[in-house]
């Protein structure tokens, strides 16, 4: 092998592993510093055989959109009520406008329902009655709507383990 195609095949090894460690390095950002927002689930079938104990997650503010008429990404603006419960305001395409107290929250819709990142939680097998209780989605968001889910919650907002 040339040295000049062993030096490219380093220069791109490098490469990715400098944007996999960018990519985690944002993600437990956004776990440390991102808003917990609690997000009410519909109710959904908990198994699969095949992939296992799961439960998927279908969120209430995905509820009564209409998905032909908005677009294929964008982001989500919610609040939180009284409860601490993100209740949804309305969908935007892009980051502005945002209010004192909302928070975006990435979507795309690539079929029926809006998905916002974070649609199955996998949980030990045998559990699966822990989290039969499961009320909301505990999500970390950061400012740019980024998302991820730590937890699910029970109806008194406690989380489930």
């Amino acid at each position: 092998m040339k040295p000049f195609a062993k030096a490219l095949i380093l220069l791109n090894l490098g490469l990715l592993l400098a944007y996999l460690c960018y990519y985690v390095v944002g993600k437990e950002k956004t776990l440390r510093e991102g808003d917990l927002l609690l997000l009410e689930l519909a109710p959904v079938d908990p198994r699969s055989l095949i992939q296992g104990d799961y439960m998927d997650l279908n969120y209430a503010i995905s509820r009564g959109i209409n998905n032909d008429s908005i677009p294929r990404k964008g982001y989500v603006v919610v609040r939180r009520n009284t409860e601490g419960v993100a209740e949804k305001l309305r969908l935007q395409p892009t980051t502005d406008p945002l209010a004192e107290g909302e928070y975006l929250i990435n979507y795309t819709r690539p079929n029926w329902r809006i998905n916002i990142g974070a649609e199955s939680y996998f949980f030990q097998e045998g559990t699966a009655s822990t989290y039969e209780a499961a009320k909301y989605g505990g999500l970390r968001v950061d400012n740019r709507g980024n998302s991820l889910l730590v937890g699910l919650y029970d109806e008194e907002r406690r989380l489930l383990k």
